[in-house]
């Protein structure tokens, strides 16, 4: 096939036809959506949560989380103070054991199309962990920055900082890139030494920024910070380490 880029081991496309053809030749597959799904599943998990993916932010999403037992985050409103929503800052307190149903577009949904692919959840603050786990998998590894959707018509924005979150991970991984896989790596290294400061200026952290969650952009710079890998399981994202 032209578009899996199946003669790499490490492989690195956009979004949903990304995951469409990377995820059914790959030995694991890493949805990296920084600002905000998988910086928040990184927190929320690293905390001992229990974070259940729903791609659509309507009424379904209650009946869903009643039949896991689950709390419903809420839509992330301007300057929110409560509840559980996007906001990585929201779940930073979270009580180890809490079942969260998080509805997103972005990185929900991509997880959620998968299949039987074993599926973790990148940023930058655990791109190193995220490496290191990924290849007990194999050799084949294939990495999704999520992108954004416009407003206008819901069609893919390719993200800055899914790219660089992308880049971070694919940074610490052994194997021959795809050339796409190589941009991101590039691109990653080209804007390291500032992440936070090229964070707030790309487009996703000023909208952030704007509708008063700079805190959120901050907590998605962080570079390294964490061990915690999200491993999706069960209809799950559950800290790996808490497996048995």
């Amino acid at each position: 096939m032209i578009y899996n880029q199946s003669e790499f081991s490490l492989r690195c496309e956009w979004g949903a036809q990304g995951v469409a053809q990377l995820a059914p030749i790959s030995d694991v597959i890493v949805i990296v959506d920084v600002l905000s799904f998988s910086t928040c599943v990184e927190i929320a998990t690293n905390n001992g949560a229990i974070i259940f993916p729903y791609a659509y932010k309507d009424e379904s999403a209650i009946d869903y989380a009643k039949s896991v037992q689950a709390e419903l985050a809420s839509h992330r409103q301007r300057w929110t103070t409560t509840g559980y929503s996007l906001s990585p800052k929201s779940v930073s307190q979270i009580p180890a054991g809490t079942r969260l149903v998080l509805p997103s577009p972005n990185g929900s949904f991509l997880t959620l199309h998968t299949g039987n692919t074993p599926t973790l959840a990148g940023c930058l603050r655990n791109c190193q962990a995220v490496a290191q786990f990924a290849q007990k998998y194999g050799d084949k590894i294939a990495v999704i920055p999520a992108g954004e959707r416009w407003k206008e018509d819901g069609s893919l924005r390719p993200a800055f900082e899914d790219l660089i979150g992308a880049g971070a991970i694919l940074s610490y991984l052994d194997g021959t890139l795809s050339p796409e896989a190589e941009v991101a790596v590039t691109t990653f290294q080209a804007f390291q030494q500032d992440l936070l400061g090229y964070l707030k200026k790309c487009s996703s952290g000023k909208e952030l920024i704007e509708k008063g969650f700079e805190s959120d952009v901050e907590l998605s710079a962080a570079y390294n910070v964490s061990d915690c890998v999200p491993l999706f399981t069960d209809n799950a994202y559950v800290n790996s380490r808490l497996q048995t």
